[in-house]
C-alpha cells in the first residue's frame, strides 16, 4: 500500500484546512485510515480515524472542530479527507496519515506540515 499525503499549509488561528491521503495498491485489505501529528517536542498523537465500516473516532481536542471522511468508491485508490475548521494554534504540528490493514500491518504517508498562526 502506499498513501499519498496532500494539503497542510499556513493558516490563521480560526480557519480552515482540508488535508487528504490516497491511499492504493492492496486497497481492499484497508481496515481503517486516520491521522496522527506529531507537534515540535511532543509525541505523536491520534488525531482521528475511520474504520472500513464507516465509523469515526476522535481525538478530545479536535471534536466539533475536525471531520474525517472516505471515499472508497474507486476500485484502485481509497482516499481519506480530514477537515479541520476554527483552527487554532495549538493544532500546529506535522500531520501523518496512517493505514492499519486486516493483517495487522501499518503503512504511513509522508507527513504534512500544518501551521496555525495566532
Amino acid at each position: 500500500v502506499q498513501l499519498q499525503a496532500f494539503g497542510g499549509g499556513l493558516v490563521p488561528a480560526g480557519g480552515s484546512l482540508r488535508l487528504s491521503c490516497a491511499a492504493s495498491g492492496s486497497i481492499f485489505s484497508i481496515n481503517l485510515m486516520g491521522w496522527y501529528r506529531q507537534a515540535p517536542g511532543k509525541q505523536r498523537e491520534l488525531v482521528a480515524v475511520v474504520y472500513s465500516g464507516g465509523g469515526t473516532n476522535y481525538a478530545d481536542s479536535v471534536k466539533d472542530r475536525f471531520t474525517i471522511s472516505r471515499d472508497n468508491a474507486k476500485n484502485t485508490v481509497y482516499t481519506v479527507y480530514l477537515q479541520m475548521n476554527n483552527l487554532e494554534p495549538e493544532d500546529t504540528a506535522v500531520y501523518y496519515c496512517y493505514t492499519l490493514l486486516a493483517r495487522g500491518v501499518v503503512y504511513w504517508g509522508q507527513g504534512t506540515q500544518v501551521t496555525v498562526s495566532s
